[in-house]
């Protein structure tokens, strides 16, 4: 009996850490000139995305622009850890990684006079429940006409936002998305960034004319106007950006 409960203890206990939502790392490089840009893309191909492939992340997402603002240059970084603490570990880790510390020195060792970027933005994000770890997209056809959409909804106040993230999970407007085929990747809470209160999804598709065909369907679903319409739902979006990139060649997702 005994080992029995022993089992079943481990067994939930098991669950439990599966059913963990991720934390997810959305890095966003800022340049002013394309050799810089060029310089860091370079670096995550070759030293940053093999290391954190040997450090068991394996589904890393690199992007650009799909139209790029030629004073502000960008490179976006998604990468999703099991926990904080595999998150928290990870610099320590890759700084006794001699792969990676050879591989990326131009990049780790730049000078202060020839910077690799003017400003590096780091948003830190907790899984939603109603969708605890990423997803790859099930896509097909070349990268460079997928559509990727990031989003982020900030929010009045705290209140209000907790209510939003309310309005995904219990409310199910997660469930409208993947019943429309969104191919979303992650929907998360923003626990640190700039913009806050506020949280974050990204959807994808095959093309532009894909993304639209999406959206006008999300606009006339039935399940989404009654949602919408639902009155303890109400005034929670203060403000509501949407990104538009595409993966590079050598983005895992």
């Amino acid at each position: 009996m005994k080992h029995f409960l022993f089992a079943a203890a481990l067994f939930c206990s098991m669950l439990a850490r599966a059913a963990s939502p991720e934390i997810y790392e959305i890095r966003i490089y800022h340049f002013k000139t394309m050799a810089q840009l060029q310089k860091v893309s370079d670096y995550l191909r070759t030293a940053h995305l093999p290391a954190l492939h040997r450090n068991g992340i394996a589904s890393v997402g690199v992007f650009q622009p799909i139209v790029q603002d030629t004073a502000d240059l960008r490179i976006y970084v998604f990468v999703p850890f099991k926990s904080l603490e595999q998150f928290s570990s990870l610099q320590s880790r890759l700084d006794r990684d001699q792969q990676w510390l050879s591989a990326g020195k131009d990049y780790i060792d730049a000078p202060h006079d020839q910077v690799p970027y003017t400003r590096l933005e780091t948003i830190l994000l907790k899984a939603f429940s109603g969708m605890p770890a990423m997803q790859e997209p099930q896509l097909t056809g070349p990268k460079s006409k997928r559509v990727y959409e990031l989003r982020s909804y900030e929010s009045p106040t705290e209140k209000y936002y907790r209510n939003k993230v309310k309005m995904f999970n219990a409310g199910d407007e997660i469930g409208i998305f993947k019943k429309l085929k969104f191919n979303a990747v992650f929907y998360g809470e923003v626990l640190a960034g700039s913009r806050m209160p506020n949280l974050m999804y990204m959807t994808t598709f095959m093309d532009q004319e894909d993304r639209d065909a999406h959206w006008k369907a999300f606009s006339a679903d039935e399940n989404w106007k009654k949602l919408q319409a639902d009155e303890q739902y109400k005034n929670n979006v203060s403000r509501n950006e949407k990104f538009f990139l595409r993966p590079l060649e050598y983005s895992d997702i």
